[in-house]
């Protein structure tokens, strides 16, 4: 399948998945930032991409970059609808710098992954009375 992109700096490589298993294809930071201490920024991610009806682009960092960085994603995952997709709407990674020290992020650098997920949408059929429940949370596990 092909999927229609822009890069703002062709400078820039292309997204691409590092290995022939990877299923998270690497996004690149657009430019150089500083993001300080406790602070959530955004990562200008160079590109605009336009996701096939009945999927999403879900955003997650790569494994390394907590370890590597100090920056986590506050929400776990982005989720990029496919109608984010206009002349104005470069996808942009939120991190947040969980350090005590500024953190540099280098244009060029790998910062994300991007995974295309198939997804369905589904009518809400509303009633009163739900099966009998199978216990509280995280009780599928027994004590």
């Amino acid at each position: 399948m092909e999927i229609k992109i822009k890069r703002l700096d062709k400078s820039l490589p292309l997204p691409e998945y590092q290995t022939t298993g990877s299923v998270g294809f690497d996004i690149y930071c657009r430019e150089q930032m500083m993001i300080e201490p406790k602070t959530i920024a955004l990562v200008p991610s160079n590109l605009i991409v336009e996701t096939p009806k009945g999927y999403m682009l879900l955003l997650a960092l790569r494994s390394s970059t907590p370890k590597k960085k100090g920056l986590l994603k506050p929400h776990g995952i982005g989720v990029i609808d496919n109608d984010y997709c206009g002349e104005n709407d470069e996808i942009k990674v939120q991190v947040y710098n969980f350090t005590e020290n500024p953190v540099v992020v280098e244009k060029g650098e790998r910062i994300a992954q991007g995974i295309f997920v198939k997804i369905d949408k589904f009518e809400w059929k509303e009633d009163e009375v739900m099966k009998e429940s199978r216990g509280g949370f995280g009780s599928t596990g027994g004590n």
